[in-house]
């Protein structure tokens, strides 16, 4: 049996390809949209694609399914028909199947048994394989968003992102069903393969190691002594607490997923602008979208940007304060392979308008956004202060008077911002507000970054009041 996972650092999402060596055939579940890199890996294995699957509609990435099964229609599209009316896929392809609980289906001599592990969401199923040739006890699970390594899919990111109500509750009692039904049946020894890992919103503190096993998280996840002692309400209890703000974009990519995602097909390649070429795109309203550090952009901000700084969160915060349906966007690259690589990040959270690429910010119009220092911070007096992080880190400890708006849900909000007052921007250390902040400019607010972020603050607060003491 041929095994490989893909993983993608930045939203923490894997996909998997299976495959019998013997004949020659495999399965792909969960694929992303940059389906090159699956046909690169059945060629380079001497495998052809037979079958494609996915453990859930995802909410967290645009799936690549409907693309690689478009671009493979001989290899058979496997899909949830469980979750009742809503929770279905709403398009179809030529070669699509849907699967039912119970179900079995043979990638050459490897086994796939299907269960229905409702939880995470409605129609969410786990993908039992069996190697037939080594026996008939199942090797591993691939589980989705059900089981994590040290956690448990979330089951409020349809009420926080998807428009759903109070859909948490049936949640968090479906997921206990099937943890108690489901996973906790399986053999001890099969190795769980979950479709996130650290870093992921689908959880609370899910676990950076790539794999686990059943009986490893039957002893030692925070869930199972809930489920072993039967305590349906106090396991309903924890794992609705402190869960993290679930980005709204999400709930544009739920609905993408379901009723089918625009297929890339053959790319062209991006032309490469020139600075007055790209400034007259920038004042008609494409955002130019700068993946330098914070630091260079504070020096140089170019007209109508946004600056996402860290190369590990690009795609994450695109998804954050980007939407498709707002503008078309341009990227600052180093050449044509980096617009190329940022591309297909942008693929990722659904961001496919992206019209061209500049190499440089010499000859853009530019202006220098310097952060200000806590003290300075304070010294705005009446002005908004806006904390950009999650709800958790929040409740952590936090300016007085902030209020708390996580990035994740800013391009929603904004009518609930005042226009005609600056605005005090923060996260925890200054990345992600880099981001935000950026944003906003490029709106048009009035805007002031917190350098260092809340950690700075903190620092710095003992000054302040010592010298309010003094005075």
């Amino acid at each position: 049996m041929f095994f490989k996972r893909f993983y993608d650092e930045d939203l923490a999402q894997a996909s998997y390809m299976v495959g019998c060596q013997k004949t020659g055939e495999c399965l792909v579940i969960d694929p992303v949209r940059d389906i090159a890199i699956y046909q690169g890996e059945a060629q380079a294995q001497g495998l052809r694609l037979t079958h494609i699957t996915e453990t859930h509609i995802h909410a967290d990435y645009l799936s690549g399914g409907r693309e690689l099964a478009l671009a493979a229609p001989d290899a058979q599209f496997l899909v949830s028909d469980e979750g009742g009316e809503g929770w279905q896929y709403t398009y179809s392809t030529p070669n699509m199947k849907k699967l039912r609980h119970g179900d079995s289906f043979m990638v050459g001599n490897v086994r796939v048994d299907v269960r229905h592990t409702p939880g995470h969401t409605p129609e969410s199923l786990s993908f039992v394989v069996t190697d037939t040739p080594r026996g008939n006890e199942p090797v591993m699970v691939f589980t989705g968003d059900f089981v994590f390594v040290g956690d448990i899919g979330r089951p409020d990111l349809l009420d926080e992102a998807a428009g759903g109500q109070d859909t948490r509750f049936q949640g968090a009692k479906d997921m206990f069903r099937s943890l108690k039904e489901q996973f906790l049946t399986l053999p001890g020894y099969v190795q769980v393969w979950p479709a996130h890992g650290s870093g992921s919103a689908c959880g609370k503190s899910l676990g950076a190691v790539p794999s686990t096993t059943v009986g490893y998280e039957s002893d030692l996840s925070w869930w199972a002594r809930y489920v072993k002692q039967d305590n349906e309400q106090g396991f309903m209890d924890e794992l609705l607490s402190g869960q993290p703000d679930a980005p709204l974009y999400y709930g544009r990519m739920k609905a993408q997923n379901r009723g089918g995602m625009a297929v890339l097909g053959q790319v062209a390649p991006l032309p490469e602008l020139s600075a007055p070429e790209a400034n007259a795109k920038m004042d008609g309203g494409v955002m130019l979208i700068d993946p330098r550090a914070k630091e260079e952009y504070h020096r140089a901000a170019p007209q109508c940007s946004v600056n996402l700084p860290s190369p590990k969160k690009f795609e994450t915060w695109a998804g954050w304060l980007l939407r498709p349906e707002d503008r078309d966007y341009m990227l600052l690259a180093r050449d044509a392979a980096h617009a190329e690589e940022l591309r297909r990040g942008l693929w990722m959270v659904g961001l496919d308008n992206v019209v061209g690429y500049v190499t440089s910010v010499e000859g853009l119009d530019t202006k220098a956004v310097p952060p200000i220092s806590p003290d300075e911070a304070a010294q705005q007096e009446g002005a908004p202060i806006l904390d950009v992080r999650n709800k958790t880190e929040y409740a952590g400890g936090h300016i007085p008077g902030a209020r708390q708006l996580h990035a994740g849900r800013l391009a929603w909000k904004l009518d609930e911002l005042p226009k005609d007052a600056t605005l005090v921007v923060h996260c925890q250390s200054g990345a992600r507000s880099a981001a935000a902040a950026s944003f906003l400019g490029s709106l048009g607010y009035d805007v002031l970054e917190i350098e260092g972020g809340f950690e700075h603050w903190e620092k710095a607060k003992p000054q302040q009041i010592a010298r309010e003491q003094q005075e």
